[in-house]
């Protein structure tokens, strides 16, 4: 590994990721949609006619994170649609000069939701048949078939990365808002979910991808990625207010009278993100890679909730 393009670099993952890639004395090419500074390098909005070639040169490694993201209420007419332009056909527009420029590797930043929404007996594993049921997670599994066929086709290695929820300073979206519930002490009917769900540390992560980049046995296979720490949303509660200094006041409402109240007020889809369980099996990653998580949760949920309260 001589040269590394990230794409999405000043996105939350990317930008850490340039932080760990500088650190460890590994040239990489930063491209972003608008440039922040000279350092980086600006394509516009990812589509089939994004030209790569100019930022390709010297690179044998690609780190691609940046896509069309899930976001909670889509506006776009055809979301499936517009998740495949981006997640899809930009990406293998991406794979396909990456090919034409020398590159050896794609490590392809994909996401859990190609698994499912959901685990209920056993935690899902890489081997796992895909069932994503948004567009969102139908366009990461179609994705990472069409780089796996082209793969095959020509010999480029690609690696697929699936991460659950990525968590660390700075995070945003869902567990910035725990977060922030949980620095108030606001009574929260939450005390009697025992659900179990994965998540993984914005370390853990990095660590990981900067090991797919290189790591000779990678090539080819799909990791799944966590803390290798599961909690309920009451244990990651009392988590969050404890590293802040702050008492948990969780209520215990069974779980069923949440969902029903949810339904109610059209809340379902928040409902099942606090409800439901969602857990990884990362033996195989750990096995292949002989890679183990960096930082422990509890760490990395201190450092999280620090920078929290530093930039509240």
């Amino acid at each position: 590994m001589n040269k590394v393009l990230v794409t999405g670099a000043n996105g939350f993952v990317g930008s850490a990721l340039c932080v760990a890639l500088q650190a460890r004395d590994i040239n990489f090419v930063p491209v972003v949609r608008h440039a922040n500074h000279d350092k980086q390098r600006a394509v516009g909005d990812l589509s089939v006619a994004t030209k790569w070639k100019n930022h390709l040169i010297g690179c044998d490694t690609v780190i691609h994170l940046a896509a069309r993201v899930h976001v909670m209420h889509d506006t776009s007419k055809d979301p499936l649609a517009a998740f495949r332009e981006v997640n899809v056909e930009a990406t293998l527009n991406l794979a396909r000069q990456a090919l034409l420029c020398g590159v050896r590797r794609l490590v392809f930043v994909s996401s859990v939701k190609v698994n499912g929404e959901k685990t209920t007996d056993h935690p899902f594993t890489f081997h796992d048949a895909p069932a994503p049921v948004d567009s969102y997670g139908i366009s990461k599994m179609e994705a990472e078939q069409a780089l796996l066929a082209l793969s095959r086709e020509t010999g480029l290695e690609v690696v697929i990365v699936r991460p659950p929820l990525v968590y660390g300073a700075g995070v945003r979206a869902n567990f910035l808002r725990l977060m922030q519930l949980a620095n108030m002490g606001l009574p929260l009917p939450l005390g009697s979910i025992h659900n179990r769900r994965s998540m993984v540390a914005l370390d853990n992560l990095i660590d990981l991808l900067v090991t797919c980049a290189h790591h000779p046995v990678a090539a080819g296979q799909t990791f799944l990625v966590s803390d290798e720490h599961d909690v309920s949303i009451s244990e990651l509660l009392r988590m969050l207010a404890g590293a802040m200094g702050r008492r948990s006041c969780l209520l215990p409402l069974p779980a069923g009278i949440i969902a029903g109240l949810a339904a109610l007020f059209g809340k379902s889809a928040v409902a099942s993100r606090l409800l439901d369980s969602l857990q990884v099996d990362i033996a195989h990653t750990k096995l292949q890679l002989g890679w183990k998580p960096v930082v422990s949760m509890q760490e990395a949920v201190n450092r999280t909730t620090a920078y929290f309260l530093a930039h509240r």
